[in-house]
């Protein structure tokens, strides 16, 4: 199936980083192309003429964009292993809650921790610890966001955890500190081999964000 199924993807992404967990935990085999995203290519652009963003996964020729709806794809149309979402409207409906609530406090706020200065960095640090913490409490004492299996928030979220070491460099904080359980919790999903292998290193991924800064502050 192979051939039926392409990922345009980039390395340090963590919404490609999503998609790539699904197709791991579903033991989906397909075809990753690496995008330059300061000179994307045709079939990205003509795939998500939108966003002309990735992720973007291509099936039998017709594209699905952004990840969560990806992910969200890939545990309808694979459906047969390993859940992602689950068969309860009300705790599905949670699931995507605590997946929308990664992208609207964690990706923002923690792109401002690592990519401003001064008081906006501050101010986002608060924010963060805040958000995190909020997180913490609706893991509880579970070992997963979906009990005890491996599920959609997990996937939304995991792949931030490359984002740790940049964050508590840039932000001067420690996130084990205020947040050990959310640690704990990345710790054991790290422990997958579907994440593992899924997500790089983070002192690659933090040399790669300062590179980014730089040409920020360049601009």
């Amino acid at each position: 199936m192979s051939d039926e199924i392409i990922l345009l993807d980039f390395w340090s992404s963590p919404f490609a980083m999503r998609v790539r967990i699904a197709l791991a935990e579903k033991g989906i085999e397909y075809e990753a192309r690496e995008e330059d995203l300061s000179n994307k290519s045709s079939l990205l652009l003509k795939m998500n003429p939108v966003h002309k963003q990735i992720p973007v996964l291509i099936h039998k020729g017709r594209p699905v964009c952004e990840s969560l709806i990806i992910v969200q794809y890939i545990d309808e149309v694979w459906s047969h292993k390993s859940p992602l979402l689950p068969s309860h409207p009300y705790h599905r409906a949670n699931a995507r809650f605590w997946a929308d609530f990664v992208d609207k406090k964690i990706y923002p706020t923690g792109k401002l921790v690592w990519g401003a200065t001064g008081e906006v960095q501050e101010a986002a640090k608060k924010e963060l610890i805040e958000s995190m913490k909020v997180l913490e409490g609706e893991l509880g004492d579970k070992p997963y966001f979906g009990c005890e299996s491996f599920g959609f928030t997990d996937v939304a979220l995991i792949p931030f955890y490359t984002w740790f070491y940049s964050l508590e460099t840039c932000g001067d904080f420690s996130i084990i500190a205020n947040c050990p359980n959310l640690v704990a919790w990345a710790k054991r999903c790290m422990q997958r081999e579907s994440v593992s292998k899924s997500l790089p290193d983070q002192y690659k991924v933090y040399c790669f964000l300062m590179e980014l800064k730089k040409k920020f502050e360049a601009k």
